[in-house]
């Protein structure tokens, strides 16, 4: 395994309400020092959640939704963070319904993502949802982006994953949103 650099000084550089910059001055194997930034949460929070919510065996439920980082609006899949006291699974069926307009009878734990891991140290939790049914809770005041649950026909792009991702279980599939 590959030796972590050495952290020589590190110093919140700049404050926000929802986020510190931390640099770090680091030292590696080879002797090169380089000085990095990263984007460090204001608080420990309780995680978010990423939802591969499947429509069908070959669709994904893809969301719109106005995304301030990008200033635009943005597809993307159902994910919100975890409320306190929730579970992942809890969560997930949760922000399935506040942002799509759908609950899944199947919850399945897939994995933990790193976001950006060249700036943050925020991940994500993946949870696969299947056997969907429609419900719709009402967005919290704690949601971000405005997002209205949509299918894609007019869009063909591949998702096809390779057989080693999951043991080969994820699905061959379309990408849809639901209009």
């Amino acid at each position: 395994m590959r030796q972590k650099p050495t952290v020589l000084a590190r110093e919140i550089v700049a404050s926000s309400r929802l986020f510190r910059v931390e640099e770090l001055q680091l030292r590696f194997s080879n002797g090169v020092e380089r000085t990095y930034e990263r984007l460090v949460s204001r608080g420990s929070g309780y995680g978010a959640v990423m939802i591969v919510a499947m429509a069908d065996a070959r669709s994904v439920l893809l969301v719109e939704e106005y995304c301030g980082g990008t200033d635009s609006y943005e597809l993307s899949l159902p994910k919100g963070l975890i409320e306190p006291g929730e579970d992942v699974l809890e969560a997930a069926n949760r922000e399935l319904k506040e942002e799509a307009g759908f609950g899944a009878r199947q919850l399945e734990f897939l994995a933990e993502l790193s976001l950006s891991p060249g700036y943050m140290s925020q991940k994500i939790q993946v949870v696969l949802a299947r056997d969907l049914y429609v419900e719709h809770l009402p967005a919290t005041s704690r949601s971000r982006c405005v997002s209205s649950a949509s299918t894609w026909p007019s869009c063909r792009a591949s998702c096809s994953t390779r057989s080693s991702a999951r043991g080969g279980r994820w699905p061959r599939c379309t990408w849809r949103a639901i209009y």
